[in-house]
Order: structure tokens, then sequence, then C-alpha cells
């Protein structure tokens, strides 16, 4: 959506500090043992208190309030009793909600615990990449230029990104125009950043992986040859300079 008046602006704010609270507070309940059904209920739990309701739910009938993938699952991991949390897993939690006809996205990776499978290194990738294609986002700029940056700052990390999964627009429903904010360089997209535009922005980070295949569940993906994916998002608006963050509740570059 494009921000065009102080009311959208209040509804957009109001549905990102929840989005970015209930990310927040999952991560940090989180713990070894439990499983992430019940992480899962817990943020459901939020949500309804807040007035929200859960945006892939509502949009596509999704087995869950939020997204939870862990370890070799990328994205659109299903909360399950069978999925147990342990020290060390590699965790990514999507949340995103409708509160009042906005709607606003946000995720986070992080190591549950102590970082035994070294995964911490592509975390902070992740979130580096993140904080740095942001801070070039104004009105004006290619799309595709953002996306060069990405997968440069990945590869001088020693990482590849997903090019099949990117971020989007976002504001009177989940995925708006500007759609396939991709993590590359597409040379046949000409479009740039709009001011006023609200836009959710993602990392996909990967050790071995270029593609995400989704699993028989019809809902989880896992890279194309194996390996782990790190993910961090922030929903923003585009401005004359420095974008506004309206997720920046979440502190995942805490």
């Amino acid at each position: 959506m494009s921000i065009s008046k102080e009311a959208e602006l209040i509804g957009m704010k109001k549905v990102s500090d929840v989005v970015a609270h209930t990310l927040k507070e999952m991560s940090d309940y989180a713990k070894p043992g439990m499983t992430t059904k019940e992480l899962d209920d817990f943020g459901a739990r939020i949500l309804k208190e807040s007035g929200a309701n859960s945006a892939p739910l509502m949009t596509y009938k999704f087995p869950g309030c939020a997204c939870i993938s862990v370890n070799k699952e990328f994205c659109h991991g299903i909360p399950s009793e069978r999925t147990v949390l342990k020290e060390g897993d590699l965790i990514n939690i999507d949340v995103s909600a409708e509160l009042d006809g906005f709607w606003s996205d946000n995720g986070n990776s992080f190591v549950l615990g102590k970082d035994i499978h070294q995964h911490q290194k592509l975390v902070d990738a992740s979130k580096e990449i993140l904080q740095k294609a942001i801070s070039k986002i104004k009105g004006g700029v290619k799309i595709a230029d953002i996306g060069q940056l990405m997968e440069t700052e990945a590869k001088k990390r020693g990482y590849k990104v997903i090019k099949n999964l990117g971020g989007h627009g976002i504001g009177r429903s989940l995925h708006e125009q500007p759609d396939e904010l991709l993590n590359y360089k597409n040379k046949f997209d000409h479009r740039r950043f709009k001011k006023n535009t609200v836009v959710a922005i993602e990392t996909f980070i990967s050790t071995t992986s270029s593609y995400t295949v989704e699993l028989n569940d019809g809902w989880t993906m896992v890279g194309n040859k194996g390996g782990f994916m790190a993910q961090h998002e922030h929903t923003i608006v585009v401005t004359d300079g420095q974008p506004l963050i309206l997720t920046a509740m979440n502190g995942i570059w805490n």
C-alpha cells in the first residue's frame, strides 16, 4: 500500500507493533523441551489479546498461527506437537497479522541456547545483510540494486541466497505489489521503490542451497541442496531518506 493519510500510518504502526511484540515474545519464550505447537499457541494468545488475526491462517488457511521452521526446514514450517525444540537448534519464526484492516509481517532466525552446531555466523550474516539493505532503500532506488547488494554481501561471507523467495508489498493485505523483492539482481526488473509505499523486506541467506522445494505436507520448504537458511524481516515505509521501520520493536538487531 501507499500511505496517503495519517490514519493509515497510525493503522500500520498499530498492527506492526503487535506483530513485532509477538515475534519478540515468542523468540524469548522458546526453550529446549518445548514443542513448536506450544510456542505457536503462546504466540496465538498474544495476537488474540491484541485483537489481531493470524495472517497466514486468514489468507491461506495455514495450520497454525505463525510459521515456525527448525533446522533444515527453511520456511513455512507447521507448528507441531511432534517437533520438540533442542539446545542449539536453528529456529525461524515468521509472524504476520491483520488488525483493523491493516497487515504487517516480520521474521527472526536465532539459535536456541548454546551455539553447539555453529549456526550463529549464518544468523548474524542474515541480520547484517537485512540492516545494510534497508539502510539503502529510499524512493527512486532500483529494487534490483537492493537484491544485488544482498547477494553480494551473502557471497562475501561465503553464503548463497534463495532465489525463489522474496519480500513483498504489504498493508491492506498480506502480499501486495511490489512483489518479488528478491535477494539477487533480476536484470529484467526495472522497478524502483516509491516514497510512502509499505514493503516487507526479508533476507533468505543459505549455506548450500539456492532454491527451496516444498515437502509433501504442502507447506514446509527445505533447500534443494540441503543445508540451513536464516531469514530476518522488517515491514518498512519507504521515504526520501532512511526508511521508517514499523516492526523495530521486535529487537532482531539488538
